[in-house]
């Protein structure tokens, strides 16, 4: 593709212009300032402060390309808009500079944007030309071995300023701009892409961590429940066998199988509860705020603490995959079996929300008396659980005491915008 120069408008009123010398030491003194600096921002006001004896403008930016046909960033010196604030990557197609964007020119030159049909057209992000009133301008392409990378622009709000002269000498300030923010570019992609790289390893550094904690959790819930079926179920169950063989040896009496009756039917409660802790079966009959529920009200029927449920979240963590529900109930029964135990509360409040960004939010707080901090604390194993089941599921955990020095607050959150649904 042959590149044209594309310099239109009408000639520029008559101003002094500076000499070659004069031009030459000013980009070389733009060459040096830009050298002092590593951001982008920071460069771009150095090349306005430095060019603006030579190349007078109300307005300076420089826009680099980025991936799949948008504008990864535009800097600003002299007034700051939309172009640069805009949060969200623009479409090269909605520029008002998109034919040099696209290669179709090197050079566009005009003598009052507001009026000229290349920078009005539908669907084009040009507003802050009318808004900043940037009458007249000049874009030059920045190139990198051929390539455009972005575009360099000046400004000035007074109509018909710029001259061919002008144009041609931003032609030579975009030369001497391009490979400096190409490099400053491929050197914060780096820098991105390090970061990203050490920030994966950290997190598969704790999920490895985590999945380790899991497993000796696991563990330990394996030998509480062995602990459980040898104590309490297989003793009764034992009795039952001696009581039966007993009656084997003479004549039955039906009364005489009460008392195995009853001890059969509370081991059969008892295996119930060793599997629902195992396993929380309610969750899938009934639904995440009922399981809570009724944890809660086992919890109050054996302390006597007050409690409340709240739930404005219509069902969401209903939708959830089956194991991410578990792994929050967990949560909540950690949370929840913590206060119970060693804060002495008289009451636990648990909140279930959607947040205005989308993510689930749940509560636990409590009145009790509070928690030390981390060093203080003999036993920190529920807290590493929780931590721990909350990484594992990427969300955010957070427990701190509440103000006044009285209380606990656990909080959840997870983002459900990256989760799959059931």
């Amino acid at each position: 593709m042959t590149l044209a120069r594309n310099v239109l408008p009408a000639e520029a009123p008559v101003r002094a212009v500076p000499g070659s010398e004069a031009v030459f030491a000013h980009l070389l003194r733009i060459s040096r300032a830009m050298a002092g600096h590593l951001d982008f921002q920071a460069a771009i006001q150095a090349v306005s402060a430095e060019l603006g004896d030579v190349l007078p403008h109300d307005h300076l930016d420089i826009c680099l390309l980025g991936s799949e046909g948008t504008i990864h960033a535009a800097y600003e010196a002299g007034l700051h808009t939309d172009w640069s604030l805009n949060p969200h990557p623009v479409p090269v197609s909605g520029s008002p500079i998109r034919s040099i964007l696209q290669g179709e020119t090197l050079v566009m030159r005009t003598g009052d944007a507001t009026l000229d049909p290349r920078f009005r057209f539908e669907g084009a992000f040009n507003h802050p030309i009318f808004d900043q009133n940037l009458r007249s301008r000049i874009h030059t392409a920045l190139l990198v071995r051929g390539e455009v990378i972005g575009a360099f622009s000046c400004s000035k709000h007074d109509a018909d300023f710029y001259g061919e002269g002008d144009a041609s000498l931003a032609r030579h300030v975009a030369d001497l701009l391009a490979p400096y923010f190409y490099a400053l570019r491929a050197s914060q992609e780096t820098r991105r892409l390090a970061i990203e790289e050490a920030e994966g390893r950290a997190r598969e550094e704790g999920l490895r961590e985590g999945a380790l904690r899991l497993t000796e959790e696991l563990e330990r819930e394996r030998q509480r429940i062995g602990m459980d079926l040898h104590d309490q179920t297989l003793a009764d169950l034992t009795r039952i066998v001696r009581r039966l063989e007993a009656l084997r040896e003479g004549p039955v009496d039906p009364d005489s199988l009460s008392p195995a009756i009853v001890g059969l039917h509370r081991c059969v409660g008892e295996l119930r509860r060793i599997i629902d802790d195992a396993r929380p079966n309610v969750l899938e009959l009934f639904g995440f705020a009922e399981g809570v529920e009724d944890f809660l009200g086992r919890v109050a029927a054996d302390s006597g603490i007050q409690w409340q449920l709240g739930d404005t979240s219509d069902g969401l963590v209903d939708e959830l995959d089956p194991a991410l529900r578990v792994a929050l109930f967990r949560i909540v029964q950690e949370a929840v079996n913590n206060a119970a135990r060693h804060a002495d509360p008289s009451r636990i409040d648990v909140g279930i929300a959607v947040r205005k960004d989308g993510a689930l939010q749940i509560e636990v707080r409590d009145d009790g008396v509070g928690f030390a901090p981390m060093p203080q604390r003999r036993r920190v194993g529920g807290i590493r659980n929780m931590q721990t089941r909350a990484r594992l599921i990427s969300a955010s955990f957070f427990l701190d005491g509440l103000p006044g020095g009285r209380g606990t607050l656990m909080s959840l959150v997870l983002p459900i915008e990256r989760r799959a649904s059931r």
